[in-house]
């Protein structure tokens, strides 16, 4: 059973397979972690993939509302300080009753993603508005070998 572990502390995810584990850079909330609805913190706890999003779309698709626009992101539409929302998106929901479920804490309410953005963007340290930033070519990666049901602990 595949498990993803992601590292506030280190902007790393780990897909654990069985003995098996790759590590990726991420970068999580520029604010820090937080469960609070409206933070645009990175929430904590149990979670699973509960929707994946954008499989069989080109690298660099860019995502409004969940939905691909046919656009392909390049370098020249924006500053840095955007939250593009690029080529694949893997939507969490929380497992947490009163932590990461539900009423003010919902993750999933919350559109808490895991997903691609701009390949110029520096990883490594906290630069989101809650979401889990990847590369566009580990997202995919990470993609192709989830399912949707994915256990994903987030600390």
């Amino acid at each position: 059973m595949k498990q993803i572990v992601i590292s506030i502390l280190h902007q790393s995810l780990e897909l654990i397979d069985g003995s098996h584990s790759k590590i990726y850079t991420v970068s999580t909330s520029k604010l820090g972690p937080g469960e609070h609805k409206d933070s645009f913190r990175t929430p904590r706890g149990k979670h699973i993939i509960r929707a994946k999003i954008g499989g069989g779309e080109p690298n660099g698709m860019i995502f409004k509302g969940r939905r691909p626009t046919g656009e392909i992101y390049q370098k020249e539409l924006s500053s840095d300080s955007e939250d593009w929302i690029l080529t694949r998106i893997l939507w969490l929901s929380g497992k947490e009753l009163g932590r990461n479920r539900l009423g003010n804490v919902d993750t999933m309410q919350r559109y808490i993603y895991i997903h691609g953005v701009p390949d110029h963007f520096e990883l490594g340290s906290p630069r989101s508005m809650g979401c889990i930033n990847m590369f566009n070519s580990d997202i995919i990666d990470l993609f192709d070998q989830v399912q949707v049901g994915t256990e994903v602990d987030i600390s």
